[in-house]
């Protein structure tokens, strides 16, 4: 038996459970009801809002006055860029009145995660760097839920909208750096192969280097996770080779922070004899030893867009676009130089 107005998030659940069976309608059509969204039928919407007041369901952002929920879910919670991003939509989140609830797919699948969101009576979930199998693409459209993709690692259908950032720009910015600076043999730690931004950054470095007419040495490009361990691994190959890179372009700050464990095991100076570029500036890659030249990715701005795009959604407006990339900027600092 639910107690009615019980306010806990038990409580809450319970309550559109008890409306969707009083109306006869799914638990995820009280549930846009709830959010406002518009893909209800005028009727069907009358009677669940009748029956909401009457059950006295505490609406979002109003009644309890408690902000309505995000969920956010990571791969993990490991390294410097999950930082920012949780930084970044928690912030967005607080400019929007609305707060942001953390989980990883690392702990439970996507499609668990998509019943939580229902369950909770979550406004939608920001999905970061994850993958989305075809079945729960394909739940998300069919019904409607509210999904935001930031930096997914595929490519999700057209009614699913993602966040990025220009990462073939960036990375074609960070190996001009380089070439700017007289480097003609440039190394790369590539990310995951079947990322979407690693693959992007990698043609970004592949594009500067043919610009500048000088040909891929598939020998100076390592294919890896985006992790610091894998770094130093690839990093101490590149440095074992006949003829060395004098510069390394990284996807990430902690694959150049491999790169600077790596140099430093190997008694390789930085940027003396090795110049070391990395992409995303997260607040890492300022208090590196030396601190590092980096791709600056926009954390808050990215956060404040795909919460700005998932309450978009959850209210049934239509997104200006499926695809956002924020403009990145090189930070140059002490990493780099021209070479011997």
């Amino acid at each position: 038996m639910v107690e009615r107005g019980a306010r806990g998030p038990a409580g809450r659940h319970g309550l559109i459970s008890e409306v969707a069976r009083a109306a006869q309608v799914s638990v995820s059509t009280v549930s846009k009801v709830v959010h406002g969204r518009r893909d209800v039928g005028a009727a069907t919407r009358a009677r669940v809002e009748a029956l909401l007041a009457e059950h006295g369901y505490p609406r979002d952002g109003a009644g309890d006055g408690r902000p309505r929920q995000i969920l956010t879910v990571f791969r993990d919670l490991a390294g410097p860029y999950t930082l920012e991003v949780v930084r970044g939509i928690v912030t967005g989140a607080a400019e929007a009145g609305a707060h942001a609830v953390i989980g990883m797919t690392n702990r439970q699948p996507i499609s668990r995660w998509l019943d939580e969101c229902e369950a909770m009576g979550a406004a939608g979930m920001i999905l970061v760097i994850s993958m989305l199998a075809e079945q729960d693409q394909q739940r998300i459209v069919e019904q409607h839920i509210p999904v935001v993709l930031v930096d997914p690692l595929s490519e999700p259908v057209i009614e699913i909208p993602s966040i990025g950032v220009t990462n073939w720009k960036g990375g074609r910015t960070a190996v001009e750096h380089l070439l700017g600076l007289g480097h003609r043999r440039i190394g790369m730690l590539a990310g995951r192969p079947h990322s979407v931004a690693g693959a992007a950054r990698l043609h970004g470095y592949r594009a500067a280097l043919a610009e500048a007419g000088i040909d891929v040495d598939p020998a100076l490009v390592k294919a890896s996770d985006f992790d610091f361990e894998e770094a130093v691994a690839a990093t101490t190959q590149l440095l074992a080779l006949p003829r060395p890179p004098t510069a390394i372009f990284a996807a990430s700050d902690a694959q150049a922070l491999g790169a600077l464990e790596a140099a430093r095991r190997a008694g390789c100076r930085v940027p003396d004899e090795l110049s070391v570029v990395s992409f995303d500036d997260t607040a890492v890659a300022a208090m590196a030893s030396p601190p590092l030249t980096a791709v600056c990715q926009p954390f808050e701005d990215m956060g404040r867009v795909a919460v700005q795009t998932l309450i978009q959604l959850a209210e049934g407006r239509a997104v200006p676009a499926p695809r956002v990339e924020l403009t990145t900027r090189l930070v140059i600092r002490e990493s780099t130089a021209a070479p011997r």
